[in-house]
């Protein structure tokens, strides 16, 4: 996935996810699917979300049943309540055979009424594309279904996840669809990106633990040696949705130690800032925490 997603504030973690947002995944990997599939599910759980998946029409529904119920049972309750309901793009489309853009956008429209009518906070679907190849839809359709779908999104509860196996569609293509999206997921759970967003932003991405301590301590070091001169650095937080507190010291270190700089500004959510109070950020000299109103998207 391009360092520009990271940039423009285009990825996010599927934690980072919201009522609204359109997203891409891509994968290429029978195991990584899973990861961002059942991490979406329990958070729509735990939202008190109503769940569709539509898995590849591929892969047999006791082994899609298998994956989201790992390593509990929650969504088995889920299931039986109808909270979650595993279902395929011909049974959504339903009475009708054929596809088209407006009748699926028709159906998750009604879906989502139906949701909230039920009692729920709103409805998130997570799609794989798949079922282009079962339904013989032709490609120009689809895009226009992931470039016109905004009236589904703006304004309302809704949340979807379009994942792509990059071995099924051709490289071209995927591409074209990843910015066909508002937004794009972080493939990997526990994955950590970096990128330079608009005016020398350093942005970070996923999650800051102790795995990623040096992915994220190294740009920090060479952020503050190429802003020497400029003697400014602003950090974006807000696209993390794990910061540990070896890597929040690390940074605390960092610019305690980067004497030439007037200011380093870092732009984090609440609990980040927080954070960066307790450690002591107060007594580290040109370090200003900036906490974003309203958990604002990245850079």
């Amino acid at each position: 996935m391009p360092a520009s997603h990271a940039a423009s504030g285009r990825l996010i973690p599927v934690q980072r996810l919201r009522p609204g947002d359109h997203a891409f995944v891509g994968y290429g990997d029978d195991e990584v699917r899973w990861e961002a599939v059942t991490a979406f599910v329990r958070l729509g759980l735990a939202r008190g979300e109503k769940i569709l998946v539509l898995p590849c029409p591929e892969v047999p529904t006791d082994e899609v049943l298998a994956r989201i119920d790992f390593p509990n049972r929650s969504p088995v309750r889920a299931r039986e309540r109808g909270q979650l309901v595993i279902t395929t793009m011909r049974e959504l489309i339903r009475p009708d055979a054929e596809f088209t853009a407006a009748r699926q956008l028709a159906r998750l429209r009604a879906a989502t009424d139906r949701a909230t009518a039920e009692g729920y906070t709103g409805l998130r679907a997570f799609i794989d594309m798949g079922w282009v190849a079962d339904l013989g839809a032709d490609a120009s359709t689809v895009a226009r279904r992931e470039t016109g779908a905004r009236s589904l999104f703006a304004g309302r509860p809704y949340t979807e996840v379009c994942a792509y196996d990059r071995r099924r569609f051709g490289r071209e293509w995927v591409g074209a669809m990843e910015w066909a999206h508002p937004r794009a997921v972080l493939e990997r759970l526990g994955g950590l990106r970096v990128a330079l967003g608009a005016g020398g932003v350093l942005c970070f991405v996923g999650e800051a633990d102790a795995a990623n301590r040096a992915a994220f301590v190294r740009p920090l070091e060479l952020a503050l040696a190429r802003t020497a001169a400029a003697r400014r650095l602003t950090v974006d937080l807000t696209g993390l949705h794990f910061l540990s507190v070896g890597c929040a010291v690390g940074l605390l270190v960092l610019v305690r130690g980067a004497a030439g700089h007037e200011l380093v500004e870092v732009r984090c959510d609440r609990g980040q800032h927080r954070m960066l109070r307790r450690l002591g950020a107060e007594a580290v000299p040109r370090l200003a925490p900036i906490q974003t109103e309203g958990g604002a998207r990245p850079c």
